[in-house]
């Protein structure tokens, strides 16, 4: 039988040398969160790990104690000065990668929290918006601990456990992490219908977060029969369910969903979603199977050959490749599957291209042979069968006018060194 706890108590029974699973995105318990701040002392020796994010994610478990640790999978700002000393990890894997590297360890995590909804008639409990990596750990961990937040909602999906059959959860109707991406531009808008006019009715779909990703779905409201299999999804994607724009029914598969309180309350019940962990969402033979399935997503940079930097600023990390492997290799492997790549033509003050003649500092998350569409605001530069002056020649065309020229100029440079 579960017993049940105070949050104070989890807090205290920590102890120099564990390891503790803390879930990020929507899953993060903000509630232990709270309480380990409030007793830092605890936090010393102990090791955190799980998946977080920049700028959705701001607990920073690093900075809790001077001797806490932490195992990492996604660069954030909390984890660099424990790079520099000594009491940080950074795994450079992929999404896949990552949840099997956690389904390796999982045997060593010596506590999981997770945040689930309140039990059911036949006390099971839900995990809502945020089912990606527990299933890699829960089974598996030496403890496990249930925050019961009666905030998450009811969702339908591929795992969910007993109340009884955890360790021990505590009660607390804390708030779940929130995402606003904000209002997008009308030239991001512009931009965003460039992208949609790629996609086809029936098509399957794939996304990030972001103003273009949201613009991107709003400007898909008039298509019609869309699924989604995505490891994230947001309130933009009820918005197309509003407007008739996705198939009736179960049509949405997402390991993640990301919003307000809102969203998550409307996520409550509603059969039109369905939430999958990381080893179903980004199982490249699984995606491999979706026909038409289209794959939209994010850069940094992208060079005159076709290769994609997606979390990397001048040699600085920001991030993360995530899920983006998986998904840009499943839809070149499905039938009648497309991998588009949408970034500005150039940074925002407008003094740098974002179409690089070729990457110094910059970390490769594609190679040169996975981009079929690359858009942005000036153009569709598609890329799938062009040769190598082809594709570079369709880059340059829409690269922001005013680095044309040199762009050119540095690609015949590039050719007589080849």
């Amino acid at each position: 039988m579960s017993r049940k706890l105070d949050v104070t108590e989890v807090v205290a029974s920590l102890k120099p040398g564990m390891t503790v699973f803390v879930p990020g995105l929507a899953g993060e318990s903000l509630a232990l969160y709270e309480a380990l701040k409030a007793a830092p002392d605890h936090a010393a020796g102990v090791t955190f790990t799980g998946v977080h994010f920049p700028g959705i994610n701001r607990s920073d478990y690093l900075g809790l104690h001077p001797q806490a640790r932490q195992r990492a999978y996604v660069m954030t700002p909390g984890l660099r000065p424990g790079l520099i000393d000594g009491r940080a990890e950074l795994a450079m894997l992929d999404y896949a990668g990552i949840y099997r590297d956690l389904a390796a360890r999982a045997a060593s995590v010596d506590l999981v929290v997770a945040q689930v909804s309140p039990p059911d008639s036949d006390g099971r409990c839900s995990f809502g918006p945020g089912a990606d990596f527990h299933p890699a750990v829960w089974s598996l961990a030496r403890r496990r601990i249930l925050h019961v937040n009666p905030n998450v909602p009811r969702t339908r999906g591929a795992f969910s456990v007993r109340l009884s059959s955890a360790d021990g959860y505590f009660e607390a109707a804390t708030p779940l992490v929130h995402y606003d991406a904000g209002a997008p531009s009308a030239a991001i808008e512009q931009h965003a219908a460039l992208v949609a006019s790629l996609v086809r009715d029936g098509d399957t779909l794939e996304f990030g977060v972001g103003k273009l990703p949201g613009a991107i779905l709003a400007a898909l409201s008039n298509h019609r029969g869309l699924r989604i299999w995505s490891g994230l999804v947001t309130d933009a994607v009820s918005k197309l369910v509003d407007a008739g724009a996705v198939a009736p029914r179960g049509a949405i598969d997402a390991g993640v969903a990301l919003g307000d309180a809102a969203y998550y309350a409307r996520l409550d019940g509603d059969d039109s979603y369905y939430f999958r962990p990381v080893s179903q969402t980004h199982d490249v033979r699984r995606i491999a199977a979706i026909d038409n399935f289209c794959a939209i997503n994010s850069a940094v940079e992208v060079d005159l050959f076709g290769q994609v930097n997606a979390d990397s600023l001048n040699g600085k990390l920001l991030a993360g490749v995530g899920g983006l492997p998986a998904f840009v290799a499943g839809a070149q492997l499905a039938n009648g599957g497309r991998s588009i790549v949408a970034l500005p033509a150039a940074t925002d003050d407008g003094r740098h291209t974002r179409i690089v003649s070729r990457f110094n500092n910059g970390l490769v998350a594609l190679p040169r042979h996975t981009a079929d569409y690359v858009v942005t605001e000036h153009g569709i530069a598609e890329l799938r069968g062009r040769d190598l002056r082809g594709r570079a020649e369709a880059l340059i065309a829409v690269a922001a006018p005013a680095f044309r020229d040199t762009l050119a100029a540095e690609w015949d440079e590039i050719l007589r060194r080849l």
